[in-house]
């Protein structure tokens, strides 16, 4: 049987909803950073696509704590596994529409 945590959500419901916020968060990261920053040879230098990176990353926990998964109960791992996923999406996201010359 399945154990819930604090917040109601089963163990692997949680553990779900996390990985897909990330993932989702950093796609949604990349594509901003195209259009926002563009995709030319010299916006791949440019910091604002990091910095879309990393508000897509602190914009997450107010999207979990409306869903309903308890922050509160996240440790350091939790938090570095948030961050990661969400820049390995953006990266691969951004990198694909920087060599594919996609303009928007």
């Amino acid at each position: 049987m399945a154990t819930e945590s604090a917040s109601g959500f089963s163990d692997h419901l949680r553990g779900v909803t996390i990985t897909t916020l990330a993932c989702l968060g950093g796609i949604l990261a990349g594509l901003a950073s195209a259009v926002v920053v563009g995709t030319t040879p010299e916006a791949a230098g440019d910091i604002q696509a990091v910095l879309l990176m990393g508000i897509a990353v602190f914009a997450q926990y107010p999207l979990l704590k409306l869903i309903g998964v308890d922050t509160g109960e996240f440790g350091i791992k939790d938090n570095l596994y948030v961050a990661f996923m969400t820049f390995c999406l953006w990266f691969i996201t951004y990198a694909i529409l920087l060599t594919s010359a996609v303009s928007f």
